[in-house]
């Protein structure tokens, strides 16, 4: 009965029973499943009351090509189950994400500073704020308010961290010395970042739909520099301006930095629910775990 309700779901391939060498302990099931059909397996593993600790789903990346002339339906390889287990990773200030925003703060605002183009996007590549937004993304499209909220106060609380981080080398620089009183922030090539113009919404709308793919794929640490564009440059410059006491003249940045995070959530948001439409449209139940 468990076989066939497991072949049932059309993406369940490959079941192996193993007998345990403890007679009446039970049978153990091996199988292959396609990522389109996990959620529809965790609500089968729920009905048999299997408990968390009985079972184990894992994703395995398989090197061999696909079979001939084999059509990919849309979502064949959208799993939500795993996009929530991911989001719920990234929903919480964790240590090495606190860790990696404070270089990533460090590395742009001495790229602000010496108007090192190269520094700035090294910043951009260790920043991991891509993460909690996507999550937040996931707890919106769910219906997991909490799940949002918690990714929303992550991201809002690293920001803020790169800000404080940014100032204080800022500040520190022109203590010792190193910039003198002349030095202006906003002569740097990064003063366009405190005006939104076309190109804001443009960039901001494409690096969202890129973000979701990548968080999706587990590509988000190839997919980060293009996303942190949006994010640690305002934010690197806003902090140096907090630093030197020019605050007053970056306002824009701040407000560059919030449409632009509003627009990712916005079209990443878009993108994951769809996709998550795509699946449901074929059959393939893509309810939360």
């Amino acid at each position: 009965m468990v076989t066939e309700q497991l072949e049932g779901t059309g993406g369940v391939h490959r079941i192996v029973a193993l007998q345990p060498e403890r007679s009446g302990s039970g049978v153990v099931l091996a199988a292959d499943v396609s990522p389109s059909v996990a959620d529809r397996v965790m609500e089968l593993i729920q009905q048999w009351q299997i408990g968390d600790a009985d079972y184990l789903l894992t994703r395995q990346e398989v090197v061999a090509p696909h079979p001939p002339h084999r059509h990919l339906a849309a979502g064949e390889d959208f799993a939500w189950i795993e996009v929530m287990g991911e989001a719920r990773t990234h929903s919480r200030p964790l240590g090495r994400y606190m860790a990696l925003m404070g270089v990533a703060a460090v590395l742009a605002a001495i790229g602000v500073i010496t108007d090192n183009p190269i520094l700035i996007v090294g910043a951009m590549a260790v920043s991991p704020d891509l993460l909690p937004i996507c999550a937040a993304c996931v707890g919106f499209v769910g219906g997991r308010l909490g799940l949002a909220r918690r990714s929303l106060a992550t991201l809002l609380l690293g920001i803020s961290f790169t800000w404080f981080v940014a100032a204080a080398v800022a500040w520190l620089l022109q203590l010792t010395g190193v910039l003198t009183g002349d030095f202006q922030v906003h002569d740097t090539a990064l003063h366009g970042l405190n005006h939104i113009d076309y190109s804001t919404v443009l960039v901001a709308l494409a690096a969202g739909i890129a973000a979701m793919l990548s968080f999706e794929t587990r590509a988000a640490a190839a997919v980060g520099v293009a996303i942190s564009v949006t994010t640690i440059p305002a934010s690197a410059l806003f902090g140096v301006s907090l630093g030197l006491g020019e605050v007053r003249d970056s306002w824009g940045a701040a407000g560059v930095l919030g449409v632009n995070v509003a627009l990712l959530l916005l079209s990443a948001t878009v993108t994951l629910a769809i996709q998550r439409g795509l699946v449901a449209a074929r059959g393939d139940p893509a309810k939360v775990t």
